[in-house]
């Protein structure tokens, strides 16, 4: 019997159904080694020598199985993942194997499949092979340089910035991107331009716009109507003209598709297109890959094998007419040099199985029917398109007005799948009606439009995978576990599916850069991913490149960690000076303290992260966040309280923007929803917390207040959440004891009917059809009954669901599928766990005393 060793459960399952009797199949749950999690574990003066430990106890329990179940076996086949991470998880193995001496007499041998199928598993069997030491040798160089700089550089952020908590050989690169992209969108400023558009219609009627592109016989720059009183004369003069056709320029257009998935590519569009994060995405692919949907999806290669493209071609045969197919098929090379990953694009093992045969679910179902769609399209003819821009001139040749459009002709691979764009410059342009040079068409309106310029975008996920493997920092398999240690840490956030650095992110950030500039750089980084590629491909040695990086990298952390956190800090404000404090439009010294008019800020560091504070603390306590959009929010006067005679201040603190009255002390955060302009909202605001009444039972009273998480309701220890600002101010008595005594959660609306059927003909009770999680089914408020799968939500009457939800109540009350007991019925005996030992204290209590 020969023993086959695979990383997971499901795939052992798969692969032993293809291989049938005369092998046995067993998973290692992944790697079953690791560095020993302390200082020490590699040790660069004894030329980089590591200390391995098995992981877990699983991991324990499940090398001991294997070194039993390897004693009777034939001979030993390491068939993990074909990349470096597989071909790792095979050494080690091999190496606890060798030294429990448990390696059988045939041997052991390396096998790797790129698909999970029945033909590619047997061929792969067929053909063994020795471990691949290049690959593995990259491993060790990846994970002693990962061990070496987290190990090294965390405890310097830990003793030189509170708060911070580690570093990261690529992660710090990725959080660098994040953090200059902020940058640029705080330093941003935006520009107003404005712009004229004409609506037209030709003799046939049809309508189209043209948008003003030259003005008194000379193009009109982005910039050139600044304001609106000149885009008004401008308009005024386009409305009073007329215009003829000048030129017509139809040029064609021919688009190709794109390749098959890589790795970096699958979480692009599924980012895009599904809303997947990087890390879900790749779960979602590797149980598609084990369970022999879709070949390997660790992959830089963009290529396919023979039996793929065919695959792909018979699809696009048998759903398509002729001109959708090329003659020839079409074949893509890979751009970047990664001898380490599986060379084959990722794609469906077997074309033929449509994605709405798939019987899959859910995200499973989505991603593979994108994997589909995009590795058929990639072999479709291309799309054929007419751009077509028409040049309309006035009659004294002063004006010029443009329009343009794109017309798909032929839409090729279109028909199936066109790839999405992150950040999307402009939308595509609409179709243009048939117009011929010397034709007047008519002016119906002409209007002016006023834009602002926006910042660059932050990143998304998909951008930000795309701008790291454009920078060629990082590997594909790496990307998904950067992202979610950067979230892990507290370094960045999403919002609303962008990134958004925190200022313990933006700190540790600059950190590097001031102090590990060389160590953060793009292309220092990206430079050392082309050493280790050299290592995976047998061109150089791991240890020589480790060497060559730890000599200049220790000297440096042991520079820095000689400093003082004082000076670290000295040297951070002054790095962040064109960030924190930006030249003020008026001339006057940014860092002078706002508050008191006489300190100076400055970079501080405390144990919740960084702020900006003034030197006269702690006569003076003024504070602001690490970014500068909290400076814009205060300090502000707002205007004097008429009653105490104090003036209201907008401030902006650590925690946001506040209000505060004068020197009483008397401070209230400001709600997103309230416009600080509104002086009166202010005022109350300042007023808080409010009592409503008291309580008509208990006597206590009822407060209206505004805490961390918004506006709410108090009395008596309890607590009720209110929805606006407004119902600070505007909710009374009734409506705050019914709030006060609603359970929790309710208020909660539940999902909107999709139709009602009428009053149950017994009870009188409202019967409604209802959307549900798993289908629609029938509810009287009581009991629910789901459809039968063979019947439409359009179909279902009164009649049908009064007889369901009979059925239902009957097969409850028949099966003790309620879960309430008849009255008067008994409780039923509790049966002994056949398991469950009695316990000495129970046995003492059972006892019958003496």
């Amino acid at each position: 019997m020969d023993l086959v060793i695979v990383e997971s459960p499901a795939k052992a399952k798969t692969i032993a159904s293809y291989l049938g009797p005369g092998y046995e199949v067993v998973a290692s749950y992944g790697h079953v080694r690791d560095l020993v999690e302390k200082e020490g574990s590699v040790d660069p003066d004894r030329d980089f020598a590591m200390r391995w430990e098995v992981a877990d106890e699983r991991s324990r329990k499940q090398v001991k199985a294997i070194a039993e179940a390897a004693k009777g076996a034939r001979r030993l086949l390491l068939a993990t993942d074909p990349d470096r991470e597989g071909e790792a998880i095979s050494w080690h193995l091999a190496e606890l194997l060798t030294a429990r001496k448990a390696v059988p007499a045939g041997g052991l041998a390396r096998v790797t499949f790129n698909a999970v199928t029945r033909d590619a598993v047997r061929a792969a069997i067929a053909a063994p092979r020795p471990i691949d030491q290049a690959l593995v040798d990259s491993y060790l160089a990846r994970r002693a340089l990962d061990y070496l700089v987290g190990f090294t550089l965390s405890p310097v952020l830990w003793r030189k910035l509170p708060g911070a908590r580690s570093a990261g050989r690529v992660q710090s690169v990725a959080l660098r991107l994040i953090v200059e992209r902020e940058r640029e969108i705080e330093a941003f400023v935006p520009r107003t331009y404005w712009t004229v558009e004409a609506l037209l219609e030709t003799a046939d009627g049809a309508s189209f716009r043209a948008r003003l592109a030259h003005l008194d016989g000379r193009r009109l720059g982005r910039f050139d109507l600044a304001d609106a009183e000149a885009a008004e004369a401008a308009r005024a003069r386009v409305e009073a003209a007329a215009f003829r056709v000048a030129a017509v320029e139809k040029r064609p257009l021919k688009r190709n598709p794109a390749p098959p998935f890589t790795t970096s590519t699958l979480q692009q569009e599924a980012s895009r297109k599904l809303g997947l994060g990087a890390q879900e995405t790749m779960r979602l692919a590797q149980a598609l890959y084990e369970a022999g949907r879709i070949t390997y999806m660790r992959t830089d290669g963009v290529a396919m094998a023979p039996e793929g493209l065919e695959g792909a071609r018979a699809a696009i045969r048998d759903a398509f007419p002729s001109a959708f197919l090329p003659a020839t098929a079409r074949r893509y090379s890979a751009k970047a040099r990664n001898a380490q990953e599986a060379h084959e694009a990722i794609r469906p093992t077997d074309f033929s199985l449509h994605p709405d045969q798939s019987q899959l679910g859910g995200a499973e179902q989505a991603l593979y029917a994108l994997i589909w769609k995009r590795a058929v399209a990639s072999q479709m003819a291309s799309a054929e398109l007419e751009r077509t821009t028409v040049e309309l001139r006035s009659d004294d040749e002063s004006l010029g007005l443009r329009a343009s459009g794109t017309v798909v002709r032929f839409p090729g691979f279109l028909a199936l799948y066109g790839e999405d764009v992150d950040d999307p410059a402009e939308e595509e342009e609409g179709r243009l009606p048939e117009v011929r040079a010397g034709d007047r068409p008519r002016l119906l309106e002409v209007a002016k439009a006023e834009h602002v310029t926006e910042p660059p975008p932050r990143y998304s996920e998909a951008s930000l995978v795309k701008r790291l493997e454009e920078l060629g920092i990082g590997r594909p398999s790496t990307y998904a576990a950067i992202i979610e240690v950067l979230k892990k840490r507290a370094y960045v956030r999403l919002e609303k599916k962008r990134f958004l650095p925190e200022e313990k992110g933006r700190l540790v950030t600059a950190f590097l850069e001031r102090f590990f500039e060389r160590y953060v750089s793009y292309d220092f980084t990206a430079g050392l991913e082309n050493e280790l590629d050299l290592v995976s491909a047998g061109e150089a040695a791991y240890r020589d490149v480790l060497a060559a990086f730890w000599r200049d990298f220790k000297a440096r952390t042991d520079e820095v960690m000689a400093r003082r956190p004082s000076e670290v800090t000295q040297a951070l404000d002054q790095f962040l000076e064109p960030w924190l404090f930006p030249p003020r439009a008026d001339g006057t010294d940014p860092r002078l303290c706002p508050a008191c008019g006489t300190g100076r800020l400055s970079l501080k560091v405390g144990r919740n992260g960084p702020f900006v504070g003034c030197s006269a603390y702690p006569e003076c306590r003024f504070t602001r966040g690490f970014s500068t959009d909290a400076e814009a929010a205060g300090p502000r006067l707002l205007g004097v309280d008429p009653g105490t005679g104090e003036p209201v201040m907008l401030k902006a603190g650590r925690f946001g923007a506040y209000l505060e009255l004068g020197g009483t002390g008397k401070r209230v955060s400001l709600p997103k929803d309230v416009d600080p302009e509104d002086f009166g909202t202010v005022l109350r605001l300042l007023s808080l917390p409010r009592e409503i009444g008291r309580h008509p039972e208990t006597g206590k009273p009822i407060v209206a207040n505004l805490g961390r998480y918004g506006p709410y309701l108090s009395h008596d220890g309890k607590s009720a959440k209110l929805k606006s600002t407004a119902d600070l101010f505007e909710t009374g008595m009734n409506r705050a004891v019914a709030l006060l005594s609603a359970p929790k959660g309710a208020g909660r609306r539940g999902p909107e009917p999709l139709r009602s059927l009428g009053p149950h003909p017994e009870t009188g009770a409202e019967v409604r059809l209802m959307p549900g999680r798993f289908g629609p089914y029938v509810t009287d408020g009581t009991t629910k009954a789901s459809l039968p799968k063979d019947a439409t939500p359009e179909a279902v009457t009164l009649e049908v669901a009064v007889e369901l939800l009979a059925a239902r109540a009957a097969s409850a009350a028949g099966t003790g599928g309620s879960r309430r007991r008849p009255a008067g019925a008994e409780k039923p005996a509790r049966k002994a766990h056949p398991r469950r030992k009695t316990s000495a204290s129970a046995t003492r209590r059972a006892r019958p005393r003496s």
